[in-house]
């Protein structure tokens, strides 16, 4: 442990927003009960190539007393991205903890409220199952297997197996009408939420998953809002880990549950 410069993250400034999460190459920065923090002093290398990502301005370089920098397993034996640091990263003492009150308006872009379609006035409810209950029993679910959850899944699971896989924000399938018949069919799916979940855990399993389990393809999808750009960063940099060169397209949904873009990885 030495003196050294380091990220600092102004709590009270951050909105939650996750635009310096996939901009941070070793996995640093995270994003725990809507605010992003450092995960561990050894996993910042103090470059600031996330300083100029944030829009509230609420990341800084300091010094002070920290663990050396190690490198993350997933960056061993890759180019270290020093070249993108912020040109203008000013260092401060961290003995001056200077707090900036947080500007009014603005907010978590993946948290702003908006009101898509006006809904209307509930009739009185007849007895018996609904349409939309109706409609959804005469159809069939595309899920192909248990569990989903990105955490859950093991990198060996047996259906994973020559398998084309999607990986979902856990917002996609309340966004999309059709996600059923449009992204699960034929798939197998693991899903997540990259704002609230453990990026870094995210990636070692992601590496596990591409080093074992022989998947053909990966498509992951997520919404537009920024938090959920890390989960892609999250899957690319685990298959890269790994030492894979299966084929991964990212695709992003708006909240109208409308595709917005395709691009492959």
């Amino acid at each position: 442990m030495a003196v050294r410069q380091i990220v600092e993250i102004l709590e009270e400034l951050c909105d939650g927003c996750g635009d310096c999460v996939p901009t941070c190459q070793e996995g640093a920065i995270r994003i725990v009960n809507g605010k992003a923090m450092l995960a561990a002093d050894a996993l910042c290398d103090g470059l600031g190539a996330c300083l100029g990502h944030c829009p509230k301005g609420a990341i800084r370089i300091i010094e002070r007393e920290a663990d050396d920098f190690v490198m993350p397993p997933h960056l061993v034996g890759q180019p270290h991205r020093g070249a993108h640091a912020h040109p203008a990263a000013p260092v401060m003492a961290a003995a001056a903890p200077a707090r900036v009150a947080a500007t009014a308006g603005g907010g978590c872009p993946g948290s702003r409220m908006r009101e898509l379609k006006a809904l209307p006035s509930a009739p009185p409810r007849p007895a018996g199952p609904s349409p939309m209950a109706e409609k959804a029993a005469a159809g069939d679910s595309a899920l192909s297997h248990w569990p989903v959850q990105i955490a859950l899944v093991p990198p060996h699971a047996p259906f994973l197996r020559g398998a084309d896989l999607l990986v979902a924000a856990d917002c996609v399938p309340v966004a999309v009408p059709n996600f059923h018949g449009e992204f699960l069919d034929g798939r197998a799916v693991m899903i997540g939420c990259p704002k609230f979940d453990d990026l870094g855990a995210y990636t070692q399993r992601f590496a596990a998953l591409f080093a074992q389990s022989g998947v053909a393809s990966v498509s992951v999808v997520v919404m537009e809002v920024p938090c959920c750009q890390s989960l892609p960063e999250a899957v690319r940099r685990g298959r890269d880990a790994a030492g894979s060169d299966v084929p991964i397209e990212k695709v992003v949904v708006g909240v109208d549950g409308r595709v917005m873009s395709r691009t492959a990885m």
